[in-house]
């Protein structure tokens, strides 16, 4: 009887990782949201604070020599109490920083994404995704150290990323610069505080390099700023909801009807002489301003050649953020793209749209933002 409850415990031990992983992703894409809030990240930070208090614990003294770690050599020779004891006392530390960078590594992937529209970008936010799942396998790697060194390091990094624009109100890029520094030296600062200095922290310094190279070649976005909408339309007017609310009625071409999936197609009808408008909703939280510029490109045989730019600044605080447009008049037919930068020249959002020159009055459909 005993034999059977001791089986079925390591199988359904087996698949709790899974279980947690999961559900704990699922949760922080149901309850992040689409923005930013400083509730989410108060929540990263007390993560990242319990991380750094299990490391500076379990790396004294005190706890080797207690034979915690030794504890699984002794596990099969013990009775199911001395089992349990075991586990509770070697596995949990391990366990529960395996749980807590796996949670901050799912919020940072979901934060980053909502931030990443263009390929450089979604590149990051897929290591971030290998990452993540790749956390669910190293349990037994924490017990070197380098490697929860390693992931410490990278989380507080990438949070302070966030961290501090969202304080400072500024997506000037020396702020991510600074916040890179910030988390690299928070981690060095922990691992010096810990006299038996287990693991290495060297890579830290590497990841810190990895992150300032990714964000000069344009691969980070300029977080916490999150594109919410982009649309081509063909005329822009602000109308009053009977709650009193603005919105913009975009007056856009009509998709073919056989894409019934979409009621707006990017492929424009212009006739001589139109314009046409290309609308954006960025969010930014409440105290930032940022000047941002929508580039105007046209696809030739040297690749994409910059028509006209045309900026606007954001002001944050607004739920579903910023709205701004500019537009062009008389497109020549052709691929175009929008890329909407901030004014050191980070990409938030690229909008592609193809052009076709037509004599009659195109199909339109109205919609509201």
């Amino acid at each position: 009887m005993l034999e059977s409850i001791n089986q079925a415990s390591k199988t359904a031990g087996s698949y709790l990782p899974a279980v947690f992983f999961f559900a704990g992703f699922i949760w922080d894409a149901l309850t992040i949201g689409r923005n930013v809030a400083a509730s989410d990240l108060i929540i990263f930070a007390g993560y990242l604070l319990v991380a750094g208090l299990i490391l500076f614990s379990i790396s004294r003294p005190i706890f080797s020599s207690s034979g915690f770690i030794l504890a699984d050599e002794a596990q099969d020779k013990a009775q199911a109490p001395s089992r349990l004891y075991a586990i509770a006392t070697s596995r949990w530390p391990y366990f529960l920083l395996q749980f807590l960078f796996g949670s901050l590594l799912s919020a940072l992937f979901i934060l980053y994404f909502k931030s990443s529209s263009h390929w450089l970008a979604w590149f990051m936010s897929l290591l971030l995704a290998s990452l993540l799942v790749g956390n669910e396998f190293l349990e037994n790697q924490y017990r070197k150290f380098t490697v929860s060194w390693a992931l410490f390091g990278l989380c507080a990094m990438l949070l302070f990323n966030f961290a501090l624009p969202f304080i400072l109100g500024s997506v000037l890029s020396i702020w991510f610069y600074l916040s890179t520094l910030l988390g690299a030296m928070l981690a060095y600062w922990l691992y010096s505080k810990t006299p038996n200095h287990l693991g290495s922290i060297w890579p830290v310094s590497v990841i810190a390099g990895i992150l300032m190279l990714a964000y000069a070649v344009d691969m980070i976005p300029p977080v916490p700023l999150v594109k919410r909408d982009i649309a081509m339309a063909y005329a822009i007017e602000k109308v009053h909801s009977e709650q009193g609310n603005a919105k913009y009625q975009l007056s856009q071409q009509a998709s073919p009807w056989w894409q019934f999936w979409r009621k707006s197609s990017n492929d424009l009808g212009v006739q001589s002489g139109q314009r046409i408008y290309c609308f954006s909703s960025i969010f930014a939280p409440a105290g930032l301003k940022a000047k941002l510029f929508h580039d105007w490109q046209r696809h030739t045989k040297n690749g994409w050649v910059l028509q006209s730019r045309a900026s606007f600044t954001v002001t944050g605080g607004r739920y579903n953020g910023f709205r701004g447009y500019t537009y062009k008049t008389s497109p020549a037919a052709g691929d175009w793209r929008v890329v909407i930068k901030t004014e050191n020249e980070k990409t938030i959002a690229v909008h592609n749209f193809s052009v076709k020159m037509r004599t009659e009055n195109p199909t339109t459909v109205l919609r509201l933002y």
